[in-house]
């Protein structure tokens, strides 16, 4: 038995449900912890793609459970269209396979329209994020302040349109304020009541789930979404999400002790890629920074927003491992770099005169730091790890302190080269 968590290492986007969806080879439960239909993940299988939002990566393995867990928050119509989408695939055959915490939090219609308003506001009125406008934010704020309603209310019509009530008496003059109009509690009404009654067998207590599946012994892995570095406390703030996204925060938001966990690893890039605004020090602006985004395809997933690109941050990465507790590495894209005559890594930055080996806590310290390069020749292309290649692959393994677990050198499965399973390493 092995419990094992993985997290990006970066600002998210890191190829985190390829590596989940191949390492689910062994496991049995695939649980996702936090965030919500702001994630996006890619998984290619046998030529197809697919892209998932809420569920796990796992929802591609037959005999595994995926589960939404507590420190989510669930947009009910995002997750059905996901339901049917998969099963029409001829996945989730039966509805042990999902499982949805009755406790997670809802995304109603008009946390989504408050995050738009804020987003797309006049200027200075607002702290512009650079959010999905999914409602993310606006849903913990909720929660945060003991005004949310959860899954497990759909279940229960009388204490549903008791919170709504009560929640419209709040979110409709904000909506006001932001230029909004106030919304319909009989619409929303209508249709949450029948998205319950639709998701109804999926509904449970997850952590309860979660944990007797580690006391029977199962292969278990947590899987994160976002990236370290959005982290709410520990992130680049202002510029991140608005739920826990370390391997610590599995633990908090599943209720499941940190002594259940065996093994941490972390998914980054061959280089470095942000969507939205906040400080970016490897950030490229020029033919090589259009390079990565072309040839990685880095575009959202969610939003098809295009992804800011730069060298690989060893600051950056050095904080995710300290934060996250990370044993081992999984590196993504590096077939991307291949072609170019040399590739740069970011070995340190300058900060007011002096030299730091770890992003610094302030955005505005991070904003204004210069980063410190190291230049290595490139590799040509065809090959998976040519030698030049691997020699920047340990490079990275040495800068970061810790050892490469995995390689992706394509999207399919069988293009990644697995140095060694986190399941056996746990």
């Amino acid at each position: 038995m092995s419990v094992v968590v993985v997290v990006g290492a970066q600002w998210g986007d890191e190829g985190k449900g390829k590596i989940v969806d191949l390492l689910t080879e062994n496991a049995q439960v695939v649980v996702r912890w936090a965030g919500g239909a702001n994630a996006g993940h890619t998984l290619v299988v046998d030529g197809k793609k697919y892209v998932t939002h809420l569920i796990p990566s796992g929802i591609l393995r037959a005999g595994l459970t995926c589960v939404l867990g507590e420190g989510m928050v669930v947009d009910p119509a995002v997750l059905l269209e996901e339901i049917r989408t998969f099963r029409a695939h001829g996945f989730l055959a039966a509805d042990e396979d999902l499982v949805i915490a009755e406790r997670a939090h809802l995304t109603m219609p008009y946390h989504k329209e408050i995050d738009r308003l804020r987003e797309e506001g006049p200027a200075g009125s607002s702290v512009k994020i650079g959010t999905t406008k999914r409602g993310i934010g606006p849903t913990y704020e909720s929660k945060a302040a003991r005004m949310g309603i959860r899954v497990g209310d759909l279940l229960r019509p009388h204490r549903f349109l008791e919170l709504l009530a009560r929640t419209l008496e709040e979110a409709g003059p904000t909506l006001e304020r932001l230029g909004g109009v106030r919304p319909n509690a009989a619409q929303i009404a209508d249709s949450y009541l029948a998205f319950g009654a639709e998701l109804s067998p999926f509904i449970r207590d997850a952590s309860r789930f979660v944990y007797d599946a580690i006391r029977a012994k199962k292969n278990v892995m947590f899987e994160g979404a976002q990236g370290v570095l959005l982290d709410v406390d520990h992130g680049t703030y202002p510029f991140v999400t608005s739920s826990s996204t370390t391997a610590g925060g599995a633990c908090a938001a599943c209720g499941i002790g940190p002594t259940s966990i065996d093994a941490v690893m972390g998914i980054a890039k061959a280089y470095a890629t942000r969507v939205g605004a906040g400080p970016f020090p490897t950030e490229l602006h020029d033919a090589t920074g259009e390079t990565l985004r072309k040839r990685g395809n880095e575009f959202g997933s969610t939003t098809g927003r295009p992804r800011r690109c730069g060298w690989l941050d060893l600051p950056a990465l050095r904080l995710a491992i300290r934060l996250s507790g990370i044993g081992g590495l999984g590196l993504t894209k590096l077939d991307v770099l291949a072609g170019l005559p040399t590739v740069k890594l970011c070995t340190s930055y300058r900060v007011a005169g002096r030299t730091i080996d770890e992003m610094p806590l302030d955005a505005d310290d991070l904003a204004g730091a210069e980063p410190v390069y190291e230049e290595l020749p490139g590799w040509p292309e065809g090959e998976d790890v040519p030698p030049a290649a691997a020699r920047f692959l340990e490079r990275i393994s040495v800068l970061a302190g810790i050892p490469i677990w995995a390689t992706s050198v394509g999207p399919g499965r069988a293009q990644t080269v697995v140095a060694r399973n986190p399941f056996d390493a746990a």
